[in-house]
């Protein structure tokens, strides 16, 4: 039976064999095997989760990576956890490296907060808690009603930079756009490096378009209360495009949290390299890379796109091998170590302030 010493399951999600290699090198860092579960899809496309050994009083651990097919890992998760739940598991712990829909975390006009239904569907499946990693928005963590560890992935990113970029020394950290200041901040102080910003027409700041506050539209179309007069609020125009901080001579290295669509990183290496970056570099936690990501990367001014494993990725490093990944298996493992042992959590959260 897949029993630790300490009585705990560890159980993959997934259907897709690409997507268990994380949990194998979680497992392994642990030292115990892979519980015993089937989960697979029927020819009509329902999920169909099978656990194939007792966990009847254990504490569980469901380890599930996001593919491209999100809302298929979605439905494996609930049913895994419904179906532990229904077999009587005394916890059951949600480890979640990319937690989806993580950017729909506001009220965009007429739609909903869909973050925020995710969590109330996890809570109603029965996971107890979460463990996830560098969500978009701090502030999902308040969308749940059990506790969340929202672990870092910069200590390994940095660690990176250090060990993998020669002559970081000369390089200068970018954000590329105002609202990643914050993180792009965070390296830069921590690495000792200047910090540079992008500004302009050429970003779109997703808060902009996302806060709500264009619901219901400015334009007065109706006859309001007489003697009412509203103020209405100025539209914003954005200036021409700015690199506030001096990048000429020196290696650039971009930090964000996700990448997925890449032309706002494409297009800002155009910017850097016309600006005199000999060398541009994109880090990012999360290597959703849709769509035409690795061509447009292949073909782009971008010399390296570094991406943790919370993600499956192996096809689009097949092609394009300006992609290279950092493995955070060992954080995720020792923070499943903790959680069952009943350690304190504060050792992977060393040094991390508010800000980060």
């Amino acid at each position: 039976m897949n029993v630790a010493k300490s009585g705990y399951h560890v159980f993959c999600a997934n259907s897709t064999p690409a997507c268990t290699e994380l949990s194998k090198k979680i497992t392994e860092r642990l030292g115990v095997e892979l519980g015993k579960s089937v989960v697979y899809q029927e020819s009509n496309r329902e999920t169909r989760v099978e656990i194939k050994e007792s966990v009847r009083g254990q504490t569980i651990f469901i380890i599930q990576t996001i593919p491209r097919d999100v809302n298929t890992a979605i439905m494996e998760l609930l049913i895994m956890a419904y179906a532990l739940k229904t077999s009587c598991a005394k916890n059951i712990i949600g480890v979640i490296p990319y937690f989806p829909y993580s950017k729909q975390c506001k009220m965009r006009k007429r739609g909903s907060i869909v973050c925020k239904l995710l969590a109330s569907m996890l809570a109603k499946a029965g996971l107890t808690h979460i463990i996830t990693m560098d969500l978009h928005q701090k502030e999902i963590q308040g969308f749940f009603t059990f506790p969340v560890d929202n672990l870092r992935a910069s200590p390994f990113l940095l660690q990176y930079i250090q060990e993998e970029i020669p002559d970081y020394r000369n390089a200068i950290i970018v954000a590329k756009s105002p609202s990643a200041a914050k993180r792009a901040q965070s390296y830069a102080e921590r690495l000792r490096l200047g910090l540079a910003v992008m500004h302009g027409e050429a970003q779109c700041s997703e808060s902009d378009m996302a806060d709500g506050r264009h619901s219901p539209p400015c334009v007065r179309n109706t006859i309001g209360h007489p003697g009412l007069e509203l103020p209405l609020m100025m539209a914003k125009e954005k200036p021409p495009i700015t690199v506030v901080g001096d990048v000429g001579g020196r290696i650039a290295i971009i930090v964000d949290d996700i990448i997925d669509d890449v032309e706002d990183f494409v297009a800002t290496a155009e910017i850097l390299k016309e600006r005199g970056a000999y060398k541009i570099y994109v880090m990012a936690t999360h290597g959703l890379l849709s769509a035409d990501a690795p061509r447009l990367i292949e073909e782009s001014a971008i010399d390296e796109v570094v991406v943790t494993n919370t993600v499956p990725h192996e096809v689009q490093k097949l092609q394009c091998p300006k992609i290279k990944t950092v493995d955070v298996s060992m954080i995720l493992a020792e923070a499943i170590r903790r959680i069952h042992n009943g350690e304190s959590m504060a050792y992977l959260f060393r040094n991390i302030t508010v800000d980060d």
